[in-house]
């Protein structure tokens, strides 16, 4: 449970988006959303090699 202290005279709306952050910052949502459908760790496996690979050239491209 995200416990947000909210400090005296501070306003609502500035609450709401530290809780907002936090719980983004949890992965609640992805992790939730991850479960939802079983996928094969073989296909798991070459997402994250193209996520390597394009973030690879990314970086070169900067270099550049």
């Amino acid at each position: 449970m995200l416990i947000i202290p909210i400090k005296e005279g501070e306003n609502i709306d500035r609450a709401l988006k530290r809780y907002k952050r936090k719980f983004d910052r949890t992965g609640t949502m992805r992790q939730l959303r991850s479960r939802q459908q079983f996928t094969k760790p073989s296909v798991e496996r070459r997402a994250l090699i193209q996520k390597a690979a394009y973030v690879q050239q990314l970086r070169e491209q900067e270099e550049l």
